[in-house]
């Protein structure tokens, strides 16, 4: 059963090594990350499940002790998703971007307080395949935790990824509020074609909770809210 979850923004610019003389403005989404991790350990769950969008060959199961690496954003740095040796052989994957952002927060708050598993969710994943998988790692454990990685729309201003599209407010702040409310039915709402026209990397994660969430009760909170660089970024926490 879900006890607990947390919804993190997943840009690599959370990193301060990769934000390098940008780091500042991102301080107080690292500040909310940190709280919201921290709910996730008071809940003491038996399995924490990090949760985050992956492009095509990704996407899937990543075992605790998988490493992931920001060499790609230009910093030699590397994670490890939790203790343990991860996969052996050909089965070494490097956890996609999302879940090597989830492991670096997992690390900087020292978390050792439950096996930990990652996922990798496909952002084209239709929204009752999402929830139906939520409801599988919900099922795994009599305590379970998830660490949702994802990011609102890319298309906040005209600097932004996507540009501007007038749309992208409107849906970031449904999502925003379904997400701080713990608003199940409205997470499975979230339209994925507009989702993806807005280039929102966190609607197929969040849906995955939301199906976790079913018939748990839980309360959400918003702890952080913000569009930096035109991209929504939101941080809740739900117990």
């Amino acid at each position: 059963m879900l006890v607990a979850a947390a919804v993190c923004p997943c840009p690599p610019l959370l990193v301060p090594e990769v934000a390098t003389g940008a780091a500042p403005e991102l301080d107080a989404a690292r500040t909310a990350c940190a709280d919201a991790v921290g709910l996730l350990a008071a809940a003491r769950p038996d399995r924490l499940y990090v949760v985050g969008p992956a492009d095509g060959g990704a996407h899937g199961v990543y075992p605790a002790g998988a490493t992931g690496s920001f060499a790609g954003f230009g910093v030699d740095l590397s994670v490890r998703l939790g203790e343990g040796d991860g996969p052996a052989g050909d089965g070494r994957r490097p956890l996609p971007a999302s879940l090597a952002v989830g492991a670096w927060l997992l690390a900087r708050a020292g978390w050792a307080d439950a096996p930990i598993e990652g996922l990798g969710v496909d952002a084209s994943t239709p929204a009752d395949d999402c929830a139906a998988t939520g409801r599988e790692l919900a099922a795994t454990a009599g305590r379970v935790a998830l660490l949702v990685m994802g990011d609102g729309s890319a298309c906040r201003t005209v600097k932004a990824p996507g540009y501007l599209d007038e749309r992208a407010a409107g849906f970031d702040a449904e999502a925003a509020r379904a997400l701080g409310t713990a608003d199940v039915p409205s997470l499975l709402a979230l339209d994925g074609g507009l989702a993806s026209e807005l280039l929102v990397a966190g609607r197929a994660p969040w849906q995955v909770l939301a199906g976790a969430a079913e018939g748990a009760g839980l309360d959400g909170r918003l702890l952080f809210e913000d569009a930096p660089y035109g991209v929504g970024y939101f941080v809740a926490a739900w117990s």
